[in-house]
């Protein structure tokens, strides 16, 4: 963040600017996001990737609206973890435009940290407690309320047909490399129908869709959850999208570009955490098929950045970020270990959820 940009936020804060500093914070690969300290005034300030979020405005509006809600049940007692809150600029304005840019600021939440890696059970289940509270603390809320920020964003089907397109087109001429992973990526259509059955039996709900670790904080006295942060992404959706996420990022010792392939499985210990965590609260909330249906996004998320990886690099690498030329292929070869790894423990991870 420049000078000049320090320096308007800062009176639009009526904070003064010789006194303020501002350092990077966070992990997170769309948005911006800085610490701002103004002596015992601490805030977050981010830059919104209006190329990711083509309206920012309706990217607010849907968090003040969680926020409202989220505020209201800790008031009832209902809600134990922190908020995050947007703050008003003396202008009161929630979202600011500096030099053609969309900024936001908000609380800062102190006595926290994050993790970007899953290093224990334990954390796994704090975590999946936090994303667990959130959902039950908005079950209540009207998913359909929210602006859909990035449509299609878990759309099974699109990113078959994505992946279809790529495969016609071939323009880097990359399918030699990957007809192996092609061939079995499109034999697991079938998902597609399955989602779709079961999506016409269960509730749309506000789901946060992008619950990996770093996107909640833990209390640094205790290490227990303290709040869930980061919600660019919430929209209406299935809770099996939520859960999926989570098994997808939490349960492999590797990370989703490694290719030391015959590591990447389900670790039984954090699954069961994730589970016990996430299902707990929402127990109550939750009909048998809702249950059910965790399971098949546990499948469907791994599979889905499978073909979203392939999808790219048969488009030579023109959406995700690469290091190097089979990046996107290894990141696919990755996921689909993982997807496999969990269709052989289907069984036990069912009677996991069930029981």
């Amino acid at each position: 963040m420049n000078t000049s940009i320090q320096n308007k936020l800062s009176d639009l804060l009526a904070l003064s600017p010789d006194l303020t500093d501002v350092s990077v914070i966070g992990s997170g690969h769309i948005n911006s996001t800085w610490l701002l300290t103004n002596t015992d005034k601490r805030f977050i300030v981010q830059k919104l990737n209006t190329e990711i979020f083509k309206n920012p405005a309706q990217l607010v509006s849907n968090a003040k609206l969680i926020e409202q809600h989220l505020n209201t049940k800790q008031l009832q007692d209902n809600y134990p973890l922190e908020t995050i809150k947007h703050i008003a600029t003396q202008n009161n304005e929630f979202l600011i435009k500096i030099d053609n840019a969309h900024y936001r600021i908000l609380n800062y939440i102190s006595d926290s940290y994050s993790e970007d890696v899953v290093k224990n059970a334990q954390q796994s289940e704090q975590a999946a407690y936090a994303f667990g509270m959130f959902a039950h603390a908005l079950q209540d809320f009207d998913a359909q309320q929210l602006h859909t920020v990035i449509p299609d964003f878990h759309n099974l089907a699109m990113r078959f047909k994505q992946l279809n397109i790529a495969i016609a087109n071939n323009s880097a001429n990359r399918i030699k490399h990957c007809a192996d992973e092609i061939e079995y990526c499109l034999t697991q259509q079938h998902l597609i129908t399955e989602l779709s059955n079961i999506t016409k039996q269960i509730p749309l709900r506000v789901c946060h869709n992008d619950t990996k670790i770093n996107n909640m904080l833990f209390c640094n006295t205790t290490h227990k959850a303290k709040a869930v942060i980061d919600l660019d992404t919430c929209m209406a959706g299935f809770r099996l999208y939520d859960f999926g996420d989570m098994v997808r990022t939490f349960c492999s010792p590797e990370a989703e570009d490694s290719t030391n392939l015959h590591n990447v499985v389900i670790r039984k210990d954090i699954f069961s955490a994730i589970v016990k965590g996430y299902v707990t609260p929402l127990k109550s909330s939750m009909s048998t098929k809702e249950q059910e249906s965790l399971l098949l996004g546990a499948k469907i998320m791994p599979l889905m950045l499978s073909v979203r990886f392939l999808t790219d690099y048969l488009n030579n690498d023109v959406y995700f970020k690469v290091a190097h030329a089979e990046h996107n292929l290894e990141r696919a070869q990755n996921q689909l270990a993982l997807y496999k790894n969990i269709l052989s423990n289907e069984k036990w991870m069912h009677q996991c959820l069930m029981s």
